[in-house]
């Protein structure tokens, strides 16, 4: 829990009366980030006043600026949390002065309507006692470091979210989630960051509060001091947006390189591609109010287009924003890209042969872009307690990985957590993510328990049509006008044929051999009438995980069984006696 979160959250507590539970959030989070800038700007606010009265340009005045403090964004009101409590009158006037004057790439606070809340604020006479309670905190990074500060933003949102009965996980994603993915998406690379002077992309299309982000540039600056790693997001919810945004500023990076808006509908970076991509896409959340945009860029964008492998069913997003990674990856002759996304179950198995999700698999592995696929732990989310897997994508693997999957099995690292947080009650501790990580390394020489490492096609399967013959009441088989058997509809059947049945290894090249051979042994001599339909054969992907971990456990002994119930049986028995007595 973060001690700040929970200190700035209990300001809330002046709201009571006038505000609602679930409106807090409005007053404190825009409060919230006020003060941090506040604080961040508070040493250079007069050498900014000095060059805003020489500089009316604002390009001019930003660069002025830059050079004078270092930072790309400003203030020029007269006003601070220094002096807005002197002027009680005006406070309204002066804290909306003071929000109007900051540099334009700070625009949060218009996804706060924030002037609403001072004047909703000022109208309840709560305005006052509330900006002196964020006045006496001390939010400079100096103070409290960014990881601190992200903490602080998660943990109202958290609370904000349980005040209006609402989940968080659509929000944001644990740390120690985002730690294992990160983990994961620069274990390959760790190699290369640590080169003198490196500059590497990063890019989250559903970036939440940055989250993400943030912890990815932590891993990256650990490796190497000198790096340089550019940051680049979209966030459709505005109060995420507006925190991811504001604490990007605060450590100094492009603000302009994190967009608001739908990333499936809106793709704010279109055209660009980056060397590391990362997502918390919302599960099992239906796009129906975008298919109308979506299915036409589908239909018109072509072969090349983002969606263009397939559209998932309209109840579930998630395999867009799959798509939408794979596409954003750098491409191979410059340098290729990596993917981490975190997605729940479905992704690896819904939809049959030639269903849109198929489809999205089977290009992803033809293409060889699956690099591993690693279950984490249930219980590991705040809104959820369903299974979910982190899928890394690499359209550069190594030689060794290539035409492979990596299966990990991580459900049995964690730790418990000693205090429940919703439905999270479970933790990736270092060690837990260090043993993720050592069998994602090791590769093929990994405990096999834990992890399996399969060639793509071992996931690729046939489904065959198999008919009989109609048969006419004297039970002879009723034929076409080419003398062929008709189908009887009401027998017909149909049967999934595995790329590697019999063990082949020539995956779809064997479609033939290895469907005649299925049929032979597993149809013929059963139905010895039946025929294959080869008109209607289909072909789909797969990716059965939890078969492939499947242990089996014998039943117990009758003996043990039989004791037990003897057991049992004297207990009733004894009870029985004691009614009686």
């Amino acid at each position: 829990m973060s001690t700040l979160g929970s200190f700035i959250w209990s300001i809330a507590d002046q709201l009571r009366g006038p505000y609602r539970p679930n409106q807090y959030g409005n007053v404190i989070l825009p409060l919230t980030i006020l003060r941090r800038l506040d604080c961040i700007l508070e040493p250079d606010l007069e050498i900014v006043r000095e060059l805003a009265a020489k500089y009316d340009n604002p390009n001019r005045l930003k660069i002025e600026v830059k050079k004078a403090t270092g930072r790309p964004f400003y203030n020029t009101s007269n006003y601070s949390f220094a002096n807005l409590l002197a002027d009680a009158d005006g406070l309204a006037d002066n804290l909306a002065d003071y929000i109007d004057r900051f540099s334009p790439d700070v625009d949060v606070f218009e996804y706060f309507d924030f002037k609403k809340e001072i004047l909703a604020l000022e109208k309840a006479e709560l305005l006052r006692e509330v900006v002196k309670s964020f006045k006496a905190v001390d939010l400079h990074p100096d103070v409290v470091s960014n990881a601190d500060m992200g903490d602080a933003f998660e943990y109202i949102i958290r609370k904000f979210n349980e005040a209006a009965n609402e989940t968080s996980g659509d929000h944001y994603t644990p740390r120690d989630a985002i730690r294992l993915l990160v983990d994961l998406l620069f274990a390959e690379k760790d190699a290369d960051l640590t080169e003198a002077g490196i500059v590497r992309t990063l890019y989250d299309p559903t970036a939440g509060t940055g989250g993400m982000l943030a912890l990815a540039e932590e891993h990256l600056l650990a490796q190497n001091p000198d790096a340089k790693l550019s940051l680049y997001g979209q966030e459709y919810n505005p109060q995420s947006y507006a925190i991811c945004k504001s604490d990007l500023l605060a450590k100094g990076h492009d603000a302009t390189n994190i967009a608001f808006g739908n990333t499936l509908t809106d793709d704010a970076f279109r055209g660009r591609q980056f060397d590391f991509c990362m997502s918390n896409p919302p599960y099992g959340v239906d796009w129906k109010q975008y298919a109308k945009a979506i299915t036409k860029e589908h239909n018109e964008a072509g072969p090349y287009g983002r969606f263009a492998p397939g559209l998932p069913a309209t109840s579930d997003g998630q395999m867009l924003f799959l798509l939408h990674l794979a596409h954003k990856m750098r491409a191979r002759e410059d340098g290729g890209g990596r993917v981490g996304i975190v997605m729940n179950g479905s992704p690896l198995f819904n939809g049959a042969t030639e269903s849109g999700p198929s489809n999205i698999r089977k290009w992803l592995l033809e293409h060889d872009l699956v690099d591993a696929i690693v279950a984490l732990p249930t219980n590991m989310f705040f809104n959820t307690g369903i299974a979910t897997y982190i899928w890394i994508l690499d359209n550069t693997k190594r030689p060794d990985r290539q035409g492979l999957v990596q299966l990990i099995d991580g459900t049995s690292f964690w730790t418990k957590m000693r205090k429940n947080l919703g439905a999270k009650n479970r933790e990736l501790s270092k060690g837990d993510r260090a043993k993720v990580v050592r069998l994602y390394t090791d590769f093929t020489d990994a405990d096999p328990d834990y992890s399996k490492v399969l060639r793509n096609d071992e996931f690729g399967y046939w489904t065959i049509t198999v008919e009989r013959p109609l048969l006419d009441e004297s039970g002879n088989p009723v034929v076409d006008r080419k003398g062929k058997p008709k189908p009887d509809t009401k027998k017909r059947d149909t049967e999934n044929v595995p790329f590697t049945y019999g063990g082949s290894t020539a995956g779809a090249a064997s479609r033939v051999e290895v469907i005649r051979a299925y049929f032979d042994a597993e149809v013929k001599p059963h139905v010895p009438d039946a025929w294959i339909d080869w008109g209607k054969i289909r072909t789909g992907y797969e990716i059965p995980f939890t078969r492939h971990f499947y242990k089996y456990i014998p039943p117990r002994s009758l003996a043990e069984i039989d004791a037990d119930l003897e057991k049992q049986v004297a207990k009733i028995l004894d009870l029985l006696r004691e009614v009686e007595d």
